[in-house]
């Protein structure tokens, strides 16, 4: 290990004695489940999908891998560190005790531990991933760690080792800006039905423009592209965020809705000169749309006499 990745595992809190000595060297006792707590600020999410499995394993063969937990430093109860959908299981099929590791580490590297040992799971949401950032760089400021908190366009100036080792300190910075946007658009961001990108720049809306953005949403059934989405943020940033602003930039149309028709060249060519360009077609079919459109308004009034 050189001496680059040995301090990315340092600040990701998963050296060596963390994630092999300590579990290994450390008792695994039972305890009871009404003395574990999770952790409240745990950002990632429970799926059904995944904790019927999970039950129906530790049903018949027990908790294999113990619950890492820790001493609450106010209470007197351990919080959950690693495990909270076996703790959940194990809850559910009203088991009193299971099995832990009791870690004696701080708050800030129980949290920092918490983040990293679900980042790389298969499916991870926007939302899970963006409070899961924030909660590490929470964490590692209170460590005294360095993060450099100059602003840009994007928010804090991060180290990337600091906070991922896969994604950069821009992208970092664009995730823990999607912890400003309010549950319901969040939640549109995590189905899909605003992009990533979108998120963020309206994460830069108040509290109050957001919700007045998705009632218009909730209404009329649209959402903004990224170009309106930005058009939006000028507008809040600018002091002039109103429910008239929001209608006139939510009906423009947007590229991908612009309807383009093709028609083979062969079919407009033989009623133009060789030399015809590009724009010289185009001006014919719109005078030939204008001029048959005009036909068939006068075969109407023809037909109303």
């Amino acid at each position: 290990m050189n001496t680059e990745e040995k301090f990315i595992d340092e600040l990701f809190g998963k050296t060596e004695e963390t994630e092999v000595a300590k579990p290994q060297t450390t008792e695994i006792v039972n305890m009871a489940v009404g003395s574990i707590v999770p952790n409240l600020k745990n950002p990632y999410k429970y799926r059904e999908e995944d904790m019927k499995p999970l039950e129906d394993s530790i049903r018949e063969n027990g908790i294999i891998q113990p619950l890492m937990v820790r001493k609450d430093d106010k209470a007197d109860v351990y919080e959950i560190i690693s495990g909270h959908r076996r703790f959940l299981a194990a809850s559910r099929l009203e088991m009193t005790e299971v099995p832990v590791v009791v870690l004696d580490i701080s708050k800030e590297e129980a949290d920092i531990i918490l983040v990293d040992s679900n980042l790389h799971r298969e499916h991870i949401l926007h939302s899970e991933k963006a409070f899961a950032y924030k909660m590490k760089m929470d964490a590692l400021k209170k460590q005294g760690k360095r993060t450099d908190l100059t602003s840009d366009q994007v928010g804090p100036k991060l180290a990337a080792k600091e906070i991922s080792d896969e994604d950069s300190a821009s992208q970092v910075k664009r995730y823990i800006r999607l912890t400003k946007l309010i549950p319901k658009l969040l939640n549109m961001v995590d189905e899909n039905k605003i992009s990533f990108s979108v998120g963020v720049e309206l994460s830069y809306l108040t509290k109050t423009e957001q919700t007045d953005l998705f009632k218009f949403i909730e209404k009329e059934l649209c959402t903004p592209s990224l170009s309106q989405a930005q058009k939006l943020k000028k507008l809040s940033q600018d002091g002039q965020f109103n429910a008239e602003e929001i209608f006139s930039i939510m009906k423009q149309p947007k590229p991908n809705q612009v309807l383009t028709v093709k028609i083979p060249d062969d079919k407009i060519s033989k009623y133009l000169k060789p030399t015809a360009t590009v724009k010289d077609k185009e001006d014919f079919l719109a005078k030939a749309v204008e001029y048959y459109g005009k036909h068939l308004q006068r075969q109407k009034d023809r037909g109303a006499r």
